[in-house]
């Protein structure tokens, strides 16, 4: 597993986020094998349950949460992303999980409500 911060995240702690989405994919996914038909239900879960989770710390800020699975072929995955916000108060962490079939890059961007 590895994570990919943005430098300068200012109040938003990326650690606690990283460790909310990690354990959301690991009670969704968890030891599961790719599958085709469970992929919506999957994303779907992992982004429902990071929000509600997020949003029950009970921290100002508003939170977008983006979910990619896809099944180890042998194919390249390449994401990115951009913010043009206050980078002493936003932020954003992006987490990259795998098991033996299957990656999973889920990005959170949290701007906060002043």
């Amino acid at each position: 597993m590895e994570e990919y911060q943005n430098g300068n995240e200012g109040s938003f702690n990326s650690e606690e986020a990283e460790n909310v989405v990690k354990e959301c994919i690991e009670n969704i996914v968890g030891a599961e094998d790719y599958s085709q038909t469970q992929v919506n239900k999957w994303t779907a879960g992992i982004v429902e349950r990071c929000l509600t989770q997020l949003v029950k710390q009970g921290k100002p800020y508003k939170y977008i949460v983006t979910c990619a699975v896809m099944q180890k072929t042998g194919a390249g995955l390449h994401t990115a992303n951009s913010c043009y916000w206050d980078t002493t108060m936003d932020g954003s962490c992006t987490v990259r999980w795998e098991n033996r079939t299957m990656y999973c890059v889920v990005s959170v961007f949290a701007v906060a409500v002043v």
